[in-house]
């Protein structure tokens, strides 16, 4: 079987997290993609989990989300190294890079440049705020634009707020939304023949994430309510205490309460006009959750789970990251892929969550390391022995 982006060659200026992991996204779907490094490497190469990590150069959080690429190493100040840029863009399919706005132009590498050696190249600049605007040319880091984008202020309960999403969600969201982008813009140009320029900002990709909570302000004029682990569309629904821990429960329908009622054995709570219906549910849930709870801490979890789906409602367990990493959903789906890395070992790493039936994607090369393909690429280029030897003498690679 194929994968649907084998044959794409994209340059991959992209360091961190947001570009990386937009890269990858296409790497699992077969492009080629060649990582352009500096010399010392990107910086999440040595990201400090621990000395020992970053002294491999190969940190968890570069391995996460580098596979299938290739490594090039340049000096992107030095005018041999801009001449080999404009080589490899001559051939390329897609530059992909996740700069302040204007560095790339400033090498003299940006899409202007860059366009007239290949007028079918589609270049994708990603950033926090984007190429225009007031903010455009201000440093941002995920938690930056998770407190800029309203994300950090819905989050939490009245005791803890503003509250950080747990992992890293702007740059990630950013990445996806990257390699969405250019995607449509592959699409356009098969069409076409047209390449084109894409922009996408880290603060543009969070915001609509935040869906019903947004629309409800912008077309319901209702401000967010911070309710933790509540979900306020509907009652019983959100996180409750049990016998051994706690249980997420989503009664969002009537006959899903009046079954939590049941199951739980307190079907006079049906009749209570506080409980009736789901509105009055909603305004009185803090009364509501005691009475559930004193029942739920009667069983273990993993009794309330069972009983609960079997029923039609939607429970689930609340897991430890570990945990849900091992369970035997995540397994079956596999949702993480085995990998040798050299000098690393076998690890599990993350490989296209989408199941495509014709063209599936995955992991098929480990993270390289560092200037692991410079000769390769670049002999490609047609550059002889001696020339290489002579780049890596004056520094460039």
């Amino acid at each position: 079987m194929t994968r649907p982006y084998e044959g794409v060659r994209i340059l991959d200026f992209t360091q961190v997290l947001a570009g990386p992991y937009a890269s990858y996204q296409l790497a699992l779907l077969g492009a080629d993609v060649i990582k352009i490094e500096r010399r010392g490497g990107e910086d999440m190469r040595r990201t400090p989990l621990s000395r020992e990590w970053a002294e491999r150069n190969m940190a968890p959080s570069f391995i996460a989300v580098n596979g299938n690429k290739k490594s090039l190493t340049l000096d992107l100040q030095k005018p041999a190294a801009r001449d080999i840029v404009l080589k490899l863009a001559a051939q390329a399919d897609v530059v992909m890079e996740n700069f302040r706005a204007g560095v790339m132009d400033r090498l003299g590498l940006g899409y202007e440049a860059l366009s007239k050696v290949n007028p079918r190249l589609i270049y994708c600049a990603i950033s926090g705020f984007g190429q225009t605007g007031p903010d455009a040319l201000k440093p941002a880091y995920d938690q930056i634009i998770q407190g800029l984008s309203g994300e950090m202020s819905v989050n939490g309960d009245q005791r803890l707020s503003p509250l950080r999403t747990g992992f890293p969600v702007c740059d990630t969201v950013g990445g996806l939304n990257a390699a969405f982008a250019v995607m449509a813009a592959l699409y356009h140009r098969e069409r076409t023949g047209e390449g084109q320029f894409i922009d996408v900002a880290m603060l543009d990709s969070i915001m609509p994430l935040m869906g019903w909570v947004a629309a409800n302000l912008l077309i319901g004029k209702s401000q967010p309510v911070l309710m933790g682990n509540d979900n306020f569309t509907a009652a019983p629904s959100g996180t409750f205490v049990t016998k051994d821990g706690y249980i997420n429960i989503a009664a969002n329908k009537q006959e899903q309460w009046e079954a939590v009622a049941d199951l739980l054995g307190v079907p006079e709570l049906k009749a209570d006009p506080r409980f009736q219906e789901r509105d009055s549910r909603k305004k009185n849930r803090k009364a509501l959750t005691p009475l559930l709870e004193a029942k739920l801490k009667e069983r273990e979890t993993a009794y309330w789970v069972e009983l609960l789906n079997k029923n039609d409602v939607p429970s689930g367990a609340i897991l430890g990251l570990e945990a849900a990493l091992n369970q035997p959903q995540v397994r079956h789906r596999q949702t993480l892929q085995k990998v040798s890395v050299e000098g690393v070992g076998e690890l599990q790493l993350f490989g296209l969550s989408a199941k495509l039936e014709k063209t599936p994607g995955g992991i098929n090369a480990p993270p390289p390391r560092l200037s692991a393909h410079t000769n390769e690429i670049l002999g490609g280029l047609g550059y002889p022995e001696a020339d290489l030897r002579r780049l890596k003498e004056a520094r460039v690679i």
